[in-house]
């Protein structure tokens, strides 16, 4: 009996980990197999906090997987992500951290996430802000980022693109074209010249730019952020996105 009590962790080690145990199963017989896994059923039911360790330890190991995986990304496709021409920069151009969103006008997480980005803009001057319009949530989306490209073409400042960007974001009901081309007007942008860019190959090229760049990195939803070489996927508030960025800033998880 004692025997069994030393090697009932072991087993469960081993089953937990699978692979080592399953692969020399066969060399047991009928009555070892049926006596390993009645010690493994045993020790689990009197010790069933080790499920839970297990997988938190699995989580872990997922999470900093898919950090990896991230990070390998962005590192690969660093200058489109955030020195393509086609993103609209704002704040610091020659900031210390990179804070790329990538967004939809008709998500509304991506409505309350706005007023994260809004605020970090205003206090903190050393962030570099830029915006990637991916409308995955319909055609009226597609419509209203076409709209938003040709607002970028003409204002390389991003001054007029950002007040369009609030009030289309901003407002109540389905963005599409005609919301998207009254945001625009209300902006102050030019549109005789709105509605020719809109017919540039321009417009269908940074849209599939953006949705490569975001299918690299394990995108499939808004908002997702780049910061630094992080991936952040989810509206996660504006006091974790300052985090991450003092994570970016000292180029440390911990600090």
């Amino acid at each position: 009996m004692p025997l069994r009590r030393h090697l009932a962790p072991a087993l469960v080690a081993l089953a937990v980990a699978g692979a080592p145990l399953a692969a020399s199963a066969q060399s047991f017989s009928n009555a070892q197999r049926g006596e390993i896994e009645s010690i493994i059923k045993n020790y689990l039911v009197t010790h069933p906090e080790i499920l839970e360790e297990a997988s938190a330890e699995l989580s872990k190991r997922h999470a900093a997987a898919e950090a990896e995986k991230h990070t390998k990304a962005v590192t690969q496709n660093a200058q489109t992500i955030f020195h393509s021409p086609r993103g609209v920069t704002l704040g610091n151009p020659k900031g210390d951290v990179n804070f790329v969103e990538f967004f939809d006008y008709n998500c509304g997480y991506c409505k309350h996430a706005m007023a994260d980005m809004l605020a970090l803009l205003k206090s903190d001057p050393k962030l570099r802000v830029v915006l990637k319009e991916f409308p995955v949530l319909g055609p009226g989306s597609v419509e209203a980022a076409q709209v938003a490209v040709a607002v970028r073409m003409q204002d390389p400042d991003g001054q007029k693109y950002l007040a369009f960007h609030q009030k289309l974001l901003g407002s109540r009901g389905q963005a599409n074209k005609a919301r998207a081309m009254a945001a625009a007007k209300d902006a102050g942008l030019d549109m005789t010249r709105l509605a020719k860019d809109m017919n540039s190959p321009e417009v269908r090229a940074t849209i599939e730019e953006n949705f490569k760049l975001a299918e690299s990195m394990g995108m499939n939803g808004t908002p997702s952020y780049v910061i630094g070489k992080q991936v952040v996927i989810g509206a996660v508030g504006l006091e974790a996105l300052k985090e991450k960025i003092g994570m970016a800033r000292c180029g440390k998880a911990d600090c």
